[in-house]
């Protein structure tokens, strides 16, 4: 019996060293399938509760969570544990090669997580927003690059986060801010999402959503806007600062919309500046993506590939409002072509309600499949390294997602205003009198009165909650500052809204000073 080539002995060896080389880089992977591979897999298609659990401890530990309110770990738990069945189910359906996996998502409800990430708005105000032009309607002639990708170019800041925020339009109008700033004037500046939260609210309304369009019109306005150095992010609506929102560091001319569902007047678009466009992305899925594929070997080891699976969507059967998508996932063959693996197909709900603001940042093509590069907000942990690629060229007019629906973008032709240098340091505050509460109790500057025993609608006695516009708990003992309004008694926690994971630690109240008559005769107030 002949030897085996050298060839094919080669092969094995390879094969065998990549399974054991690979499967090794797993163990901090938090995926669903690598986390199985360790604890000897899912037997019957079952987990106790113990194991998963178990997978829920690790998960908090690597996203960094905790939960202070009463009851709210388990409460959590249980959506984790809806969530982690609905990943095995979609990941276990006949040649998906696409996973969803345990993100930082996965202890939200899809409610939670759409009324709390999604924050596009389009209204009716928004049809008589738009500023038509055929700047980038196609004409015979045309002659595009087949691909770009601005981030090469140096016109894509690195990722960032907008948290628990529905700031997305701020982001998306941000990233294409810069990204023109940049084109024209040489130089990549990180700009303030925090101002347009906390000054742009004529029609936009900061962490409860917005649209891009508006955004650019404040910018316009406004004469410019600040760094994100100089006005940082903080995640939540605050008040306007007057000095920074004053500190005009970059402008823009105007803004235009790209004609509406027209993916080759998008792709033109795109061939000249980072283009906001807004999605539908409160879909379950989009939720739970996560970008490390697993891909299955000869050997039949799961091994997770260094070089991310590209994905992209394209349009299967359609309904009325949802369309039902085909994913097609290429994968990289480490530049060995035995090892090359054939694309797979796996199922998408995708509608055209848009809720989300993203950019996209460029377009390109492989393996016949034609691409949008899509940069969202999310952190650099979602998707691929913050980005996620979604087929272009489909054969709805809308765009996957809708994404030809309603792009813009901002106009920009000459030079930034002259450095208006650091911001000055905002004058010394003018000496606030006391709170006064009633006329024998007072609690000091910013500080809000309380009441802590009420006798047939009269307050008898004060508390002190050390915060400004403060909401006052039903307990008579405790308060909660005004970012998160929503007393939880029981908890003892407050919320941004009603049914929110969201929430911060109630704060005790104080006691109240006597003044007046009551301090002359010694009256005490209680907490």
């Amino acid at each position: 019996m002949a030897a085996p080539s050298f060839s094919a002995v080669s092969l094995s060896f390879l094969l065998l060293f990549l399974s054991v080389f690979l499967a090794e880089s797993l163990g901090s992977d938090m995926s669903i399938i690598s986390y199985d591979e360790r604890h000897g897999g899912v037997k019957d298609g079952a987990r106790t509760d113990e194991e998963v659990m178990s997978m829920y401890e690790s998960w908090m530990v690597k996203h960094g969570k905790s939960y202070n309110a009463l009851g709210e770990k388990e409460k959590r738990f249980e959506i984790f544990k809806d969530n982690l069945r609905y990943i095995e189910e979609q990941n276990a359906m006949p040649n998906r090669t696409y996973k969803l996996g345990l993100n930082r998502f996965a202890d939200l409800s899809n409610e939670e997580y759409r009324r709390t990430y999604m924050g596009t708005r389009t209204d009716a105000k928004r049809r008589f927003s738009k500023v038509k032009s055929d700047r980038y309607e196609p004409k015979v002639g045309d002659s595009l690059p087949d691909s770009i990708d601005w981030r090469e170019k140096g016109a894509v800041a690195p990722i960032k986060d907008q948290g628990g925020c529905g700031s997305c339009w701020a982001f998306s109008t941000i990233a294409s801010v810069e990204g023109i700033n940049q084109i024209v004037t040489g130089n990549l500046i990180s700009l303030s999402e925090q101002e347009l939260v906390d000054c742009d609210t004529s029609y936009d309304e900061g962490c409860n959503g917005g649209l891009m369009d508006y955004a650019f019109q404040f910018i316009i306005k406004n004469g410019g806007i600040d760094t994100e150095e100089d006005y940082p992010y903080t995640g939540r609506d605050g008040r306007c600062d007057q000095y920074r929102k004053n500190a005009k560091v970059v402008s823009i001319d105007s803004y235009e919309d790209v004609p509406a569902s027209n993916e080759k007047a998008l792709q033109k678009a795109v061939a000249s500046q980072p283009i906001s466009v807004a999605i539908e992305g409160g879909g379950r899925d989009f939720q739970l993506y996560e970008s490390k594929d697993e891909i299955e070997f000869a050997t039949g080891t799961m091994v997770s590939t260094e070089h991310r699976s590209r994905l992209y969507y394209s349009f299967a059967a359609c309904g009325s409002r949802v369309k039902w998508i085909t994913c097609i996932l290429s994968s990289h063959y480490l530049n060995l072509s035995f090892l090359e693996i054939s694309a797979g197909y796996i199922h998408w709900r995708c509608g055209v309600d848009l809720d989300h603001g993203v950019n996209v940042v460029g377009y390109g093509s492989e393996n016949s499949v034609d691409y949008w590069i899509v940069r969202n907000s999310w952190g650099a942990s979602w998707g691929e390294k913050g980005y996620v690629r979604m087929q272009r060229n489909i054969k709805s007019k809308s765009g996957l997602c809708g994404i030809a629906i309603e792009p813009s973008y901002p106009i920009k032709t000459g030079q930034n205003p002259p450095n208006p240098g650091p911001t000055p340091p905002s004058p010394p505050s003018p000496v606030k009198p006391p709170s006064v509460c009633d006329d024998y109790y007072a609690c000091p500057e910013s500080d809000t009165c309380c009441c802590t025993f009420e006798y047939f609608g009269e307050c008898l006695e004060w508390g002190c909650c050390p915060l400004e516009g403060a909401t006052c708990c039903e307990d008579y003992s405790s308060c909660c500052p005004h970012e998160y309004p929503v007393c939880n008694i029981f908890a003892g926690t407050c919320s941004i809204s009603k049914g929110s994971p969201l929430g911060v630690k109630a704060m005790r109240r104080t006691l109240a000073k006597p003044i007046g008559t009551a301090a002359k005769d010694g009256k005490k107030s209680s907490s």
